[in-house]
């Protein structure tokens, strides 16, 4: 198992506000709020998160490879193009067995003027 050790300068500051924007873009949208280039970028973004925490260690790239998969197809559902080299293969049906997913209420931002949680101590 691969433990986490101490954040690099500026580390913990970025993830938090990566971790408000997302809040912020939950409270701003709806089903019918997206266009192609903002699913696009949020896509990218997403894309971008499982490569920078991929990168520390096998086991983490391994792990979040399914996420990786599921933007790809996300993006050809939603017909935006997927580069060559982003491709990942399609997991085997049979390699994953479904299970019964309840239904799970909407997930909401944490509200307009949410200002983070502080950790300086």
């Amino acid at each position: 198992m691969e433990w986490l050790g101490r954040a690099a300068p500026g580390v913990e500051q970025w993830a938090g506000q990566v971790a408000d924007a997302a809040c912020h873009l939950v409270d701003a949208t709806g089903p019918g709020d997206w266009s192609a280039a903002a699913a696009e970028d949020a896509l990218d973004a997403i894309d971008t998160l499982v490569e920078a925490l991929g990168s520390t260690g096998e086991s983490i790239a391994q792990a979040l490879a399914v996420v990786a998969a599921a933007t790809n197809s996300a993006r050809r559902h939603l017909g935006i193009a997927v580069e060559e080299q982003a491709q990942e293969p399609e997991p085997a049906a049979a390699a994953t067995v479904p299970t019964p997913r309840r239904a799970r209420p909407r997930r909401r931002g944490l509200g307009p003027g949410f200002q983070g949680i502080r950790t300086d101590h």
